[in-house]
């Protein structure tokens, strides 16, 4: 059974005017998501920061979004590290904090080996009990897991269930689920691909956009997954603009920036990330006016 099925939030990190983690935020804006119709809290991915967060605020972090979730739905805790030891540590502190699942990013710099790869990620497996999805985002680490490596893994090692898929080669994906037969759980990890992913058998999506639009972004998982196939293709087309602006320059800046428009002063963003440029926040701001989130 999947860890989750629709739209997962990648959860923004908020932060206070002195660069501390606002943990009071953290409550409020977990309990919109939820009150949003968000289907999983996915905390300390590449969304919330998790680089830049100390070991402890990255714990702490997992912590207090289980707390506040309360098993009302399920937590997946980014624990990856371009270290394997640093994301066991992370892993198994976040099983311990009560997350349902990790994601684990592939080794960011090192560029493994697919070999290294699948040590990697089995030690981390191991390590815990929860299940495991594996992230493969090459733009961002330098390494793409390749379908044979992602399809030997989640037969192999009985936890690692699944993929967030951002690479964006369809090709791939197909390949994935032909051959696993389509048992795995495949999860979009781009806002614009929600509809295509779910129509080769993905369960849902890992959502940026879910963190100023969880009810649509839920909607357009939910529709497709009840055979609404129409609805679900025109609710992805109508948020294309917004999610171009919000993928303007590197995330999270600009969700940030859209979170604060929308007045839930969610703070600054940790260096090296800036603030968006004034140019790209008018274009932003437009499209959430056309959107009807201002």
């Amino acid at each position: 059974m999947a860890v989750f099925e629709g739209a997962g939030v990648a959860l923004i990190t908020p932060m206070k005017a002195d660069g501390a983690v606002d943990y009071e935020k953290l409550e409020e804006i977990i309990e919109e998501q939820i009150a949003g119709g968000t289907d999983a809290i996915v905390a300390c991915g590449t969304t919330g920061e998790a680089s830049t967060l100390t070991h402890e605020e990255h714990i702490e972090v997992i912590r207090q979004t289980c707390q506040v979730v309360a098993g009302r739905i399920p937590v997946v805790a980014g624990t990856g590290s371009n270290c394997t030891e640093t994301a066991i540590y992370l892993s198994v502190e976040a099983q311990k904090a009560g997350a349902d699942g990790v994601l684990v990013v592939s080794p960011y710099y090192n560029k493994a080996t697919q070999k290294g790869l699948i040590g990697h990620f089995t030690a981390i497996a191991d390590a815990i009990k929860i299940p495991v999805i594996l992230y493969n985002i090459p733009g961002r680490t330098g390494v793409t897991i390749l379908p044979e490596t992602i399809a030997a893994l989640c037969k192999n090692v009985e936890n690692i269930v699944g993929v967030k898929e951002a690479s964006g080669n369809f090709s791939n994906i197909a390949t994935l689920m032909s051959l696993t037969d389509g048992d795995i759980d495949v999860y979009s990890g781009n806002d614009d691909q929600i509809v295509p992913l779910l129509s080769l058998g993905g369960k849902g999506v890992i959502s940026v956009l879910s963190n100023v639009a969880p009810r649509q972004t839920h909607e357009i998982c939910a529709a497709y997954l009840a055979g609404d196939v129409k609805k679900s293709m025109e609710l992805q087309i109508q948020a294309i603009p917004l999610i171009a602006e919000l993928f303007r320059e590197v995330n999270p800046i600009p969700v940030k920036a859209a979170m604060n428009l929308m007045g839930k002063n969610v703070g600054p963003l940790r260096r090296p990330l800036t603030e968006m440029e004034p140019q790209n926040q008018e274009k932003l701001k437009g499209a959430m006016e056309a959107y009807g989130l201002l």
